[in-house]
């Protein structure tokens, strides 16, 4: 016998929300929350890159089911692969300069070719 489902974003009272904010994401955000790659819209279930609601924290983890703050857009595969897992962000801060070659020095005189 199948286990029934008791999250509140599924069937219960935050059902009505949960479904309002899902329809303000996909309105307002076009790339994955997790993977950063673009979601196509015009792909729909069973297929990987379709686009689905993830929770940022899980509801397992004490994350709240319905408030769109908790919300993102995310391709189903990478949602999957999160699974109830709290992702970690990672700020990327250089600590040296960028090396470019337009900031080299004019070390060759192309004028007299």
């Amino acid at each position: 016998m199948a286990k029934p489902n008791l999250r509140p974003d599924h069937n219960g009272t935050q059902r009505a929300q949960f479904d309002s904010n899902k329809k303000k994401i996909y309105a307002t955000q076009r790339t994955c929350g997790i993977c950063g790659n673009p979601v196509d819209f015009s792909l729909k279930f069973p297929h990987p890159l379709s686009p689905c609601i993830d929770h940022i924290i899980p509801v397992s983890k004490g994350g709240h089911p319905s408030d769109i703050g908790n919300l993102q857009l995310a391709h189903m595969c990478c949602n999957r692969q999160k699974s109830d897992k709290l992702a970690v962000r990672t700020e990327f801060s250089c600590q040296k300069d960028p090396v470019s070659n337009r900031d080299l020095p004019q070390t060759f005189d192309w004028k007299n070719l």
